[in-house]
Order: structure tokens, then sequence, then C-alpha cells
């Protein structure tokens, strides 16, 4: 379902606060001053992403990045997403969330908005996405070219290489298999 509301009413403000004092909003996204209320993912999504975090946070850990999940991305208070994941130097940090990030992590759900947020994302100088498809085990890898992030061809294999985080992904039997330097693991 898509709604796109001119303004919003005194119900709908009401409706958003209550939102807000649950903590139902916090993968709500900005895009631009229009708000994006982004449903809860299902259960394959998180358990990806969570699999996913676990193998690739310590690695991005030990090239200095800082993982990070459900959090915003900042261009503009009025103008963020959030990412299913975000790895970024520790001075892309800030209170609202993150300033920039060298790698995002954005696991498909049916019907979401993840390839609409691509040029968001490079438009804020981010190094590499990952598109993560939960159901088939397998990734896409998108690399910033000129300041915009574009696909990365697999090889014969099927593999991509990360550069931001030194890792291999590739889809094996089903499984999603990781490679990096000194290990592999299966997701």
């Amino acid at each position: 379902m898509r709604v796109v509301m001119y303004e919003a009413s005194p119900d709908v403000e009401a409706m958003l606060a209550e939102r807000r004092r649950l903590g139902l909003d916090v993968r709500d996204e900005m895009w631009g001053g229009v708000l994006h209320m982004v449903p809860p993912p299902r259960d394959a999504h998180g358990e990806f992403s969570l699999e996913f975090v676990f193998v690739v946070g310590p690695i991005a850990e030990r090239r200095g990045l800082v993982p990070r999940m459900e959090t915003g991305l900042f261009r503009a208070a009025d103008d963020y997403r959030v990412p299913d994941q975000l790895y970024r130097r520790p001075d892309q940090g800030s209170d609202r969330g993150a300033e920039g990030a060298e790698l995002v992590v954005e696991v498909r759900s049916p019907r979401d908005e993840t390839y609409e947020k691509i040029d968001f994302y490079g438009g804020l100088g981010v190094s590499e996405m990952i598109v993560a498809h939960p159901m088939e085990r397998r990734v896409e890898l998108f690399r910033a070219v000129g300041g915009r992030l574009m696909p990365v061809q697999p090889g014969p294999d099927g593999a991509v290489e990360s550069e931001v985080i030194g890792i291999t992904p590739r889809t094996v039997d089903g499984k999603l298999e990781i490679t990096w330097d000194g290990g592999s693991a299966t997701v």
C-alpha cells in the first residue's frame, strides 16, 4: 500500500506521535521531507541480517570500521535513510546516527524501496552497497564510480569482492558463503 498526504491532519499527527512514543518509528525514513513508514521485517529478513552482521561485523572492525544495525544515515534532518546495516568510520558517527558510511547493507523484503535508495547512498559518498536477498542467499554489490553506485559484475563462480571490508560472498548450494583473508563462513 502506498499513501501520500500533502498535509498531515491532527489525527495523523496524533498517530505519528503515538508511533514515536511506542518506538514503532525506528525504521521510518524521511526522503526530502516525505515520511516513509517502513513495516517491520519478516523473520527471514531478520535472521539473515543478524547472521550476516555476526560474520562481517568483526571483519569490518579489524579494518577500523564501526558496524551498526538500523541506524539513520543522514543528509539533513529531513532527509535520511535507515539501512539494515552500515559500516562507518569512527568520525562519521553523530548523536543522530551516521553522517556517512563506507558500506551499507540493504536486506530485501517484498515491495521495499531498496533500489530507490541507491542514488541517495551514492550522493552521500558511500563506497559500496550490498543488496542481500535472504530467501535466495545471494547478494548484489554496488561500488562507487564517479560519485554513483554502480553494479559490480560477479565473477564466473558468482562471487563479488567487497574492497571496503575484504570479503568475497557467493552462493553455494543454497547458502551464502563468505570468504576473507584467513577465514570463511556460511550464512
